[in-house]
């Protein structure tokens, strides 16, 4: 019998490990239902708009209510999702519209449907899981692929370019104000330092390169307080950081929050369904300001969450927020 030690199996880096899909693979679930459905309360012969059709969760349910003499008009800016959510419609049957556009776009959409006013419209602001199950997009560090995270990938600059770009100072800017994350400046330094010897283009590279330089220490010893306990670490936070400058996406919603009381009917409904911090404030600040002008007769005095059923089927759900206004009648 040998005297030596048995061999540690060296644990293999974290973009080699096979990651668990957060979603069944061509499943989605769509958060917040049964809270949407209630806040909109579509009728048969109404006009409601998603603006964020995704796999047609909500769309779906929002059709079946308003048919059989009621449209549905549903936009989306990635636009691999509009075919397959076009087959779960027809499949329903009844009248819809679905446009591969922004949803700050929406008046001209409308205008293209012959619309001026509509009864509701929702807003659900998350990414599908599956777009974070795929590697392609670049959405998540726990799977290798390249830094893209374009919702649109037709047009506009990937994360790779903004991080070859970008000055210290502006990518600092973008992971605090975004990300909230602390050590915005030492990663953006970081991230200055590595493109000079070669590009960051791929999430590992990243995640790796953000690990170097805001490591994470916890103190897990019995007794010992929690030192940097974090429900989201600053990988977690400048990816999310990327995705919004990505797509723009706060100047977006601002701009959807402004066309909102001019597309909306007398007594008509807004539901809007956030998971970022910077999100919910714009929402709640522009409902709380219409409210205040006589222009919302009525909004949700606190955000609408998750119960705890749903945060246990759907853990996507946990960050969501459901903030609803309603027009004067």
């Amino acid at each position: 019998m040998s005297d030596e030690p048995p061999k540690k199996k060296k644990k293999r880096p974290f973009w080699r490990k096979r990651v668990r899909r957060s979603t069944t693979e061509g499943e989605h679930k769509p958060v917040l239902l049964a809270e949407v459905l209630a806040a909109l309360n579509p009728q048969p012969g109404q006009t409601i708009v998603d603006c964020t059709l995704g796999f047609a969760g909500h769309s779906l349910e929002l059709l079946q209510r308003v048919s059989p003499d009621g449209l549905l008009i549903s936009t989306d800016l990635d636009i691999g999702n509009i075919e397959p959510a076009r087959a779960k419609l027809e499949a329903a049957g009844g009248l819809f519209a679905l446009h591969h556009s922004n949803f700050a776009g929406l008046p001209t959409v409308l205008a293209m449907e012959g619309v001026s006013q509509v009864d509701g419209v929702l807003a659900d602001l998350g990414m599908s899981s599956m777009q974070v199950d795929d590697r392609t997009r670049g959405f998540s560090f726990m799977r290798d692929g390249p830094l893209d995270m374009r919702m649109d990938r037709t047009r506009g600059r990937t994360a790779a370019d903004l991080l070859a770009t970008l000055s210290k100072d502006e990518l600092a800017v973008c992971f605090s104000e975004f990300g909230d994350e602390p050590q915005a400046e030492v990663i953006a330094a970081a991230i200055v330092a590595q493109r000079e010897v070669k590009p960051v283009e791929r999430t590992k590279e990243l995640r790796e390169l953000i690990d170097r330089a805001a490591p994470v220490r916890v103190n897990r010893s019995p007794g010992a307080p929690p030192e940097r306990r974090q429900l989201l670490g600053p990988a977690t936070r400048v990816f999310q950081a990327l995705r919004i400058l990505a797509n723009r996406e706060l100047a977006n919603l601002q701009q959807l929050l402004r066309v909102l009381p001019t597309i909306l009917k007398p007594g008509g409904v807004a539901a809007i369904i956030s998971f970022h911090s910077g999100e919910d404030r714009l929402v709640k600040a522009a409902f709380r300001d219409g409210l205040r002008s006589g222009v919302y007769e009525a909004v949700s005095p606190d955000a609408v969450r998750s119960t705890f059923d749903e945060r246990r089927a759907n853990p996507r759900s946990r960050s969501a927020k459901l903030r609803v206004a309603k027009m004067k009648a």
